[in-house]
């Protein structure tokens, strides 16, 4: 009679390395303390700078001979804007002994992203449809929204300051057109400094 070969059970397979098991229990751990992290790179200084940016922007504005040059004032000062926070953000992340995309910063990434992406867009077709008096609104309403869903991810201030983007947002979108400029000013100016001196000052950098 032919007998059924032995199951191997885990019994007897072989014993993983005292190494490889340590190697592995420090991958698990530093895994799960990335997903548990906030981030804290949110540089108080860039959003300073960009708010100096935003109020640059404008007094710049204000003088614009036509719809096409207001639109592209404002879209070149978000750039800019853009550009320093990746900069100052990255600066903030290294000195801290970390990176921009590790951990909760990814998380942070792919939630404000989402909302600048429709914001171009939206740019794009609302300037196409001679509906320019609604950009200031949704701007500010989708940016906030963006510093809201990131800011999960981050120092408690983050969100609250993504709310008072969109309770701005929502003002400009029934305040009369004349207005824009003040209220772009007010939020994307204003707000960064107010908010990025508070950064500072708590969380540093």
């Amino acid at each position: 009679m032919i007998r059924p070969a032995p199951r191997v059970g885990e019994a007897d397979l072989p014993p993983l390395a005292l190494h490889d098991r340590a190697m592995e229990n420090l991958r698990y751990i530093r895994e799960t303390m990335e997903r548990s992290q906030s981030f804290t790179a949110v540089s108080g200084l860039g959003g300073v700078v960009m708010g100096v940016v935003a109020l640059v922007a404008s007094f710049v504005a204000t003088r614009a001979t036509s719809t096409a040059m207001w639109v592209g004032t404002w879209m070149t000062a978000a750039c800019l804007a853009l550009g320093v926070a990746l900069f100052a953000m990255a600066r903030k992340a290294r000195l801290a002994g970390g990176t921009l995309l590790g951990g909760a910063g990814r998380k942070f990434a792919w939630n404000v992203s989402p909302p600048l992406l429709v914001g171009f867009l939206l740019t794009v077709a609302l300037t196409r449809a001679g509906l320019v008096e609604l950009l200031p609104g949704s701007w500010l309403l989708l940016y906030g929204t963006g510093v809201v869903t990131g800011g999960a991810f981050s120092v408690r201030v983050v969100p609250t300051m993504g709310l008072t983007f969109m309770a701005v947002g929502a003002l400009a979108l029934f305040a009369p057109a004349a207005w824009a400029n003040l209220i772009m000013a007010a939020g994307f100016g204003a707000l960064h400094i107010v908010f990025g001196i508070v950064i500072w000052r708590k969380h540093g950098g």
